[in-house]
């Protein structure tokens, strides 16, 4: 980056969230200089489905881009891009128009349950699971991929014609970035069904099983180092794309959960619970995840993972749709207005449940309510919950050999200072904090820095980057303790 370009010192990332696209611009000390934001059009066209239109995702994107790009003092100051993306989420284009095809089909979509129940009652799932670290459930990209072609035209026309390009949103990125390059790095890779975590590139019989055309897809590629190039026209130069990362653990990188065992929880539409596991392939036996942390010229870091689908969404909804709350931030002033939530509980399982109970049939439910159950003690049991679940993940990865020793946790929901203090209550252990919770982001940044060679190692982009934390200490008798979970088992058993 010598000569003319000696100023490029920033990083560009782009953070394609499932609600809303943001590019954000750092210096390697991990201060964030400029930042845009857009929000992205939520498409509901049937009951458990959710979709996005992959144009507006583009435009969007670049728009942010230039707005971050230009209050940061130009397109000569960024040394490298990096993006983190809502995993799972499938866009079908066109490699010769580089238009979409269709809607995007997104990752909390559950349009095909059946299909994963056919794939589960012919025997499928203990193989898939042992190849790939993941579940039979329609959370999953291949059979979104197979919906897309069995269901709309363009794709299927698109396949025949051998023009069809199939990826997650990062891929699509790229590939409208770049002019054409067709990759996927191997953490969003890992999340389609169709990757065995100890195979180079997409399996030809996983794509079979799924049915998913093999030449669709894209080239799996490493976290880090130089993955593609913009085109001159995107910013007025080409600048290097250096890092990618899923939403999630691109979340788990910017915790600095670097070495094994390290654990953060991601508190954002859903909830996302990462153990790094180091070099081990990750086999669950209490239906967790096995996944990618993260590539590295060829060489992989594991993880076991625990997904909750809803988490912030449920706290949107009771602003939303029941017009409980003005906004998200009443709920921690409520939540402590009150001793307990007089017996209130809730389930949120408003598009399933996801890890450890993978049920896609599960129905959100309140529970134990009476007349003297008012919006706050809903909106406490709303706040509850998020350490319920957790607690049942924590369960599961204990059981997995992966007990967590401390958690860090992040994402839009964390800075709930009451939650935070509830989930330290409730999984006994520290808790902590970093005081930028937009950690995704940051992951993305980590990765491309050192991709880019600004930054030595991950290490050293941890040390430099990441920040002061806050620390919440357990403080909950066993006793209350106790009668929490009692109250959400017997919640759980009407969900």
């Amino acid at each position: 980056m010598e000569g003319k370009h000696a100023m490029s010192d920033l990083i560009l990332v782009l953070d394609e969230g499932t609600t809303s696209t943001r590019a954000m611009v750092f210096a390697t000390d991990g201060r964030a200089v400029s930042g845009a934001r857009e929000e992205l059009e939520q498409h509901y066209p049937k009951p458990g489905r959710v979709e996005h239109d992959p144009a507006e995702i583009w435009d969007k994107t670049l728009a942010c881009a230039h707005s971050a790009i230009e209050d940061a003092g130009g397109a000569d100051r960024i040394a490298a891009i990096g993006i983190a993306n809502q995993r799972e989420t499938v866009v079908a284009w066109d490699k010769t128009t580089g238009e979409p095809l269709s809607r995007a089909i997104v990752w909390q979509d559950r349009r095909t349950a059946d299909s994963c129940v056919e794939l589960k009652e012919a025997g499928h799932e203990a193989n898939v699971q042992a190849r790939t670290g993941l579940l039979l459930d329609p959370y999953f990209s291949g059979t979104k991929m197979r919906w897309l072609l069995d269901n709309d035209e363009a794709v299927r026309s698109a396949a025949g014609k051998g023009t069809l390009a199939l990826g997650t949103v990062e891929s699509w990125l790229v590939f409208k970035l770049s002019g054409g390059a067709h990759v996927s790095d191997a953490s969003n890779a890992s999340r389609t069904l169709l990757l065995a975590l100890d195979g180079t590139q997409f399996d030809e019989t996983l794509c079979e099983l799924f049915g998913v055309p093999h030449a669709a897809l894209p080239k799996v590629v490493d976290s880090y180092g130089v993955l593609a190039e913009t085109t001159i026209h995107a910013f007025g130069r080409a600048i290097p794309i250096t890092g990618m990362a899923g939403d999630q653990q691109a979340a788990t990188i910017g915790q600095g959960c670097l070495s094994p065992g390290e654990t953060k929880s991601t508190y954002g539409t859903g909830a996302f619970v990462l153990t790094n596991k180091g070099a081990e392939i990750p086999c669950s036996a209490n239906r967790l995840l096995g996944t990618i942390l993260m590539q590295e010229s060829g060489r992989r870091t594991y993880a076991l993972e625990g997904s909750m689908f809803v988490a912030g969404s449920l706290v949107q909804y009771l602003r939303d749709t029941l017009g409980l709350i003005d906004n998200a931030t009443e709920t921690e002033e409520l939540a402590r207005s009150v001793e307990d939530s007089g017996g209130v509980a809730i389930v949120p399982a408003l598009s399933g449940l996801g890890a450890p109970h993978w049920n896609a049939e599960a129905r959100g439910a309140i529970t134990g309510l009476s007349f003297a159950s008012g919006k706050t003690q809903i909106a406490r049991a709303a706040l509850e919950s998020m350490a319920h679940q957790t607690h049942d993940l924590a369960t599961a990865f204990a059981a997995d050999g992966a007990s967590w020793k401390a958690l860090k946790i992040d994402g839009g929901m964390s800075a709930n200072n009451w939650m935070a203090q509830d989930l330290a209550d409730m999984l006994d252990i520290e808790v902590e904090r970093p005081d930028f919770v937009e950690t995704t982001a940051l992951g993305a940044a980590m990765l491309a820095a050192v991709g880019a060679g600004l930054l030595g190692s991950l290490e050293e982009a941890a040390a430099a980057m990441r920040g002061d934390v806050k620390r919440f200490e357990p403080a909950m008798a066993e006793t209350v303790r106790s009668a929490r979970l009692a109250m959400w088992r017997k919640a759980l058993a009407t969900a």
